[in-house]
């Protein structure tokens, strides 16, 4: 199961409503690489048969089946700062991740390291 905070849905909602596509989910997922072997991704998606699916009011979320076990129990945050605004994963399952954030490994799984891009 995953969580999202007010601000992520809220946040999902303004992008679904400016691209003006309210009748797909948001589809979190993983893919290998980044340079802690595991990277985050996000996308507006028609869902599939073998999906996860999650509501949080209007905002759909669905995850792929091989995505499933590395985003148990994660939540999704949207966080402004001086920097800027940008979503937030906290992963129970992550033992290490990159200096930006944007990769991790777990305890059983080291993904696929590469170079920094961030």
């Amino acid at each position: 199961m995953i969580t999202m905070t007010e601000d992520a849905v809220q946040k999902v909602q303004e992008f679904m409503a400016s691209k003006d596509r309210s009748d797909l989910a948001l589809r979190i997922y993983i893919s290998k690489g980044g340079c802690s072997g595991f990277s985050y991704g996000m996308a507006l998606d028609e869902p599939q048969a073998d999906d996860q699916r999650y509501e949080f009011g209007p905002v759909k979320v669905v995850i792929d089946p091989g995505s499933a076990p590395l985003l148990e129990g994660v939540e999704v945050d949207y966080v402004n700062s001086l920097m800027g605004g940008g979503f937030s994963i906290n992963n129970p399952n992550a033992v290490a991740s990159c200096g930006c954030g944007h990769s991790f490994r777990t305890k059983d799984q080291q993904g696929a390291p590469a170079a920094c891009s961030h």
